[in-house]
């Protein structure tokens, strides 16, 4: 089957609804901490988002001790290249070497995101990556690896600069037996992805639960919509995410 290109280049919408407020990097973190605890991307205590905020590599944080779900603008930390502190009134994880080497590495990784949703973890528990078998699931087509290794907690810049080598370019990548690292150059992809990895993977866990092969989805198939997802969703996705949050829980903005 040939290639169907998908994407902008085939439809593109004049007009789509705005959030309705202007937001600052900070609060646009924040939100995507909220957004994603309200999909159960989150393990209470667990996981770390950071963001690229200026030309020296410097990057915000969520600090030590506040779940995701209570993460308001100004509860950020921001860190160097090499996670010393810069800013903010809080600890951060120890596990921040995590981000500083991917950071380091990547430079299209401006947002990394780290956590243990539930399904992810399932499949992170067998050495397993989740097949395709549902449109969605095309967005990440070609992005996904599997780290087998488990070494305990990333506590240190050798740890850190391992794993990103094992990372390489892929931007969705399962840690065995540990959770997901998610890769993006925005945070409003960031959280679209991070939002959709562990129902792609419940999908995934239920068709092999039905003893099933998937339909297949062609690879030409797969990659146009791929690109519809990711061009024409994610700042949609994005804004009615945010939209939802703000009616909910305006603090997040503070």
């Amino acid at each position: 089957m040939p290639v169907k290109q998908g994407g902008t280049a085939v439809w593109a919408p004049r007009v789509t609804p705005p959030i309705g407020v202007e937001l600052s990097d900070a609060q646009a973190l924040a939100c995507a901490f909220r957004i994603l605890a309200r999909d159960g991307f989150s393990e209470n205590i667990a996981g770390h988002i950071t963001m690229v905020c200026n030309d020296d590599g410097d990057m915000y944080i969520n600090p030590w001790g506040l779940w995701w779900d209570e993460v308001s603008a100004s509860d950020l930390c921001v860190v160097d290249r090499d996670g010393r502190p810069v800013s903010g009134r809080w600890d951060v994880t120890p596990a921040f070497h995590i981000h500083t080497e991917l950071h380091r590495r990547r430079p299209d990784a401006r947002v990394v995101v780290h956590n243990h949703p539930y399904y992810v973890t399932v499949l992170a528990a067998v050495g397993v990556l989740p097949e395709i078998v549902h449109q969605t699931g095309s967005m990440f087509d070609g992005d996904l690896a599997f780290v087998h290794e488990y070494t305990g907690e990333v506590d240190d810049a050798e740890l850190g600069a391992d794993l990103a080598g094992r990372i390489g370019d892929k931007s969705v990548v399962i840690l065995a037996s540990h959770g997901i690292i998610v890769t993006a150059p925005t945070i409003q992809e960031a959280t679209y992805r991070s939002a959709s990895i562990d129902r792609a993977c419940r999908l995934a866990y239920d068709v092999m639960l039905l003893g099933r092969d998937p339909l297949a989805i062609a690879p030409g198939l797969r990659h146009g919509m791929k690109r519809s997802l990711l061009e024409r969703g994610t700042d949609v996705f994005w804004a009615g995410a945010v939209r939802r949050l703000l009616r909910d829980e305006p603090d997040v903005l503070e």
